[in-house]
């Protein structure tokens, strides 16, 4: 076993000044157990821990480092426009360069509003669909995860399912009394509550590829269904993109799946590896955001201009280099099939969602289409998995409720090495666990 020295030292001190040691739930490790690494540095596809070991990263800072760590446009960028000052307050030439870029490349927007997080991505656009629909329920999916806001915190995933807190104090139950839940996938559930709560819904906010409850792709049909459904009883879809926005196309999952939503939200992949969200939608609904309309939303640290800078920068690269997402793709499919191979190996009943460069591994018989059946995978056999890889510096997202995300710095020698790397661990773990 390796040693993690200075790991468990700072995990020990963190826990006396930090809830739980961590400023995020699910780096706590507490789903799969042991030590978190205390993360030092990253450069392409490898983070460095404070004990100097050197992982192959498929976290990737929860999906941001698309092109991988420290990428140098970006960096470069940033070191020049820090030095004009960190933040403002006041509108920039970035924050207009950055928008027009989006909705030149994104289907069906006109214009966006930036903000600091997917989480107040997600809770913003929920309170405009609520202002320009006069309507105040809205249809979420159990396992689905839109940040912390108290309206979401219902049959959440991510952090909140990896920790099984599906009642959270500190939300009234009048907050949550307008969420509606319905299992992914499944579009005769919500059928039956457009009908029950008719005339009352204003939005359905979806991820288009779920990647909370692990990596669960919708079924043939789900996102046009929802989109009839919307259609027919004057309802916004939203497409929560947080994850899924300029990482599976340039344009995302709207135009992977040709479905157009009324609103999209953002967050990762635009902030280059800054804190950074957005919502974004056409012109009829997005006017109607203060100063514009009454629905108001601000912050002084929207559009921050090193955020704007850095997103900008890789946004750009993205749009103007199409064959870095079938390079992304055709390296996942790599990974997958030589995955597959290994738990065939071994008898293991394994399951692996993916689609472009996101991806998950379920150790289950059955197919995993939403969040019941990816909770009824074998854990222990992920945990026992989970640090044999983290033994052989191999760096999968501590839970798996988590999608894992490639970057296209990642080469095929790591993608061998990972998969050499998973025959030992899986081989080992089958001499004592049940893995059938």
């Amino acid at each position: 076993m390796k040693e993690y020295k200075r790991s468990e030292f700072l995990f020990q001190r963190a826990q006396q000044v930090i809830p739980g040691g961590v400023n995020s739930p699910v780096r706590a490790f507490k789903n799969v157990g042991g030590t978190p690494l205390f993360i030092k540095s990253a450069k392409g596809a490898y983070i460095f821990d404070e004990d100097g070991n050197r992982y192959i990263d498929y976290v990737g800072s929860w999906g941001p480092m698309i092109l991988g760590h420290a990428y140098e446009p970006v960096i470069d960028a940033v070191e020049k426009a820090v030095r004009n000052g960190t933040s403002f307050g006041a509108p920039t030439d970035l924050e207009l360069k950055i928008a027009e870029l989006i909705t030149s490349i994104v289907p069906n927007i006109d214009m966006v509003r930036m903000v600091n997080s997917g989480t107040e991505a997600c809770m913003s656009a929920i309170r405009l669909a609520r202002g320009f629909t006069g309507k105040n329920k809205f249809i979420k999916f159990e396992g689905c995860y839109h940040g912390h806001a108290d309206m979401f915190l219902v049959n959440a995933g991510s952090g909140v399912a990896t920790l099984g807190i599906q009642n959270t104090p500190g939300v009234p139950e009048a907050v949550t009394s307008d969420t509606l839940i319905a299992p992914y996938n499944d579009l005769e559930k919500v059928n039956e509550l457009v009908t029950t709560y008719s005339g009352q819904i204003a939005a359905i906010i979806v991820e288009p590829v779920a990647g909370n409850m692990g990596c669960v792709l919708p079924k043939k049909g789900f996102l046009e269904g929802l989109r009839k459904i919307c259609d027919e009883h004057h309802i916004l879809l939203i497409f929560d993109e947080v994850m899924t926005g300029f990482r599976l196309a340039i344009g995302g999952a709207q135009e992977l799946f040709n479905v157009k939503a009324d609103l999209v939200t953002f967050g990762k992949i635009i902030g280059g590896g800054f804190p950074v969200g957005a919502y974004a939608g056409p012109k009829s609904i997005m006017e109607h955001v203060a100063p514009t309309g009454n629905v108001y939303q601000a912050g002084t640290l929207s559009g921050n201009p090193i955020a704007m800078t850095a997103g900008y920068t890789l946004l750009r690269i993205l749009s103007e280099q199409s064959e870095i997402y079938k390079s992304l793709s055709a390296k996942t499919e790599y990974l997958v099939n030589g995955l597959k191979k290994v738990f065939d190996n071994e008898n293991m009943a394994s399951q692996i969602n993916h689609c472009g460069s996101m991806m998950s591994v379920f150790f289950a018989k059955d197919a995993v289409t939403n969040f019941s059946t990816s909770s009824q995978c074998n854990k222990n056999l992920f945990k026992e998995i989970f640090h044999s890889l983290l033994d052989k510096q191999i760096y999968l997202p501590p839970s798996p409720y988590e999608s894992w995300f490639l970057s296209d710095a990642l080469s095929y020698e790591d993608l061998d090495q990972t998969i050499h790397s998973t025959g030992i661990a899986a081989h080992l773990a089958a001499q004592h666990l049940d893995v059938s």
